[in-house]
């Protein structure tokens, strides 16, 4: 799954508990494995550097340059979309936090492959197993099931929220 998705999703988790951020980011962390199992469409990555599955040494270059712009405009338009959409039916640090959460186990392949320590190794080792061999192929085809699980998960959760609202604002 591309960021953006992972964010949007851990944030709609985190909106369910927003008295609970430290919560809301364990269940973001959590839910990243559950969506990779799922499977989908990730854009390339054409540095080695930064490809988890290369592992290649940090060189600086166009490509190196061009992915961390990608990747830290996918991350930041997850973020946004997760604060417009959440942040005023819950409590703005849940939501930041939830997405945080949901997107961090991608930068820590990248980290993993500089420190393949504990408890990274193990980490690494979960997320190859729980992500899905199957992928999506095509970019509209792939980004556009992206687009739609996000609408779906977004009204769900909106909808969850509304219907918890008008439970506890009744007057009898």
């Amino acid at each position: 799954m591309i960021l953006c998705t992972h964010a949007v999703v851990g944030a709609a988790l985190a909106s369910l508990a927003p008295s609970h951020p430290a919560a809301g980011f364990m269940i973001g962390f959590a839910s990243h494995f559950a969506l990779d199992a799922i499977p989908h469409w990730d854009y390339p990555i054409n540095s080695p550097s930064v490809n988890p599955k290369i592992g290649a040494p940090l060189v600086f270059d166009g490509a190196l340059l061009r992915d961390m712009v990608f990747i830290g405009s996918d991350g930041l338009v997850g973020i946004i979309a997760a604060v417009l959409l959440f942040g005023l039916s819950a409590d703005l640090w849940a939501i930041v936090v939830g997405a945080i959460g949901a997107m961090l186990p991608d930068p820590l392949q990248f980290l993993y492959v500089r420190l393949p320590f504990e408890p990274l190794r193990t980490l690494q080792r979960f997320h190859c197993w729980a992500h899905s061999e199957q992928q999506i192929k095509g970019l509209v085809v792939g980004f556009g099931v992206q687009v739609v699980f996000i609408i779906v998960v977004a009204g769900l959760t909106i909808a969850s929220t509304a219907v918890s609202f008008n439970r506890t604002c009744v007057i009898t």
